[in-house]
């Protein structure tokens, strides 16, 4: 049970670091949230866990086919909010565009495999 509060413990403390620093200085923020961050632990505690370089590898690849739908909400976020609407409203629709990108993307990639 210690794990688990030590893997929630990390994750909230950076989550809430990045956020702090955003007050701060943008850039760096942006920096730090753009590291793959959850990622990185995401696959430190599937290893610790499991051992299994197997399952590591087709987490990373599946990662890596997965960043571009994840990108829409960063390109339509902006584009929302430099159209004058608000941050919840605008965050709300990259939110579902991000969605639909990842719903479109899986099923592409089902007809492929």
């Amino acid at each position: 049970m210690a794990y688990y509060i030590v893997k929630v413990l990390i994750s909230s403390i950076l989550i809430v670091l990045i956020s702090e620093i955003g007050k701060r200085n943008s850039m760096l923020a942006a920096i730090l949230a753009s590291v793959p961050l959850i990622s990185v632990f995401a696959l430190i505690w599937l290893y610790i866990d499991t051992q299994d370089i197997n399952r590591i590898r087709e987490v990373t690849i599946n990662i890596l086919w997965l960043i571009v739908p994840s990108l829409t909400l960063f390109i339509a976020l902006p584009i929302l909010l430099d159209r004058g609407m608000g941050f919840y409203v605008s965050l709300s629709i990259g939110i579902l565009v991000m969605i639909l990108s990842y719903v479109a993307t899986l099923a592409i990639w089902k007809t492929l495999s």
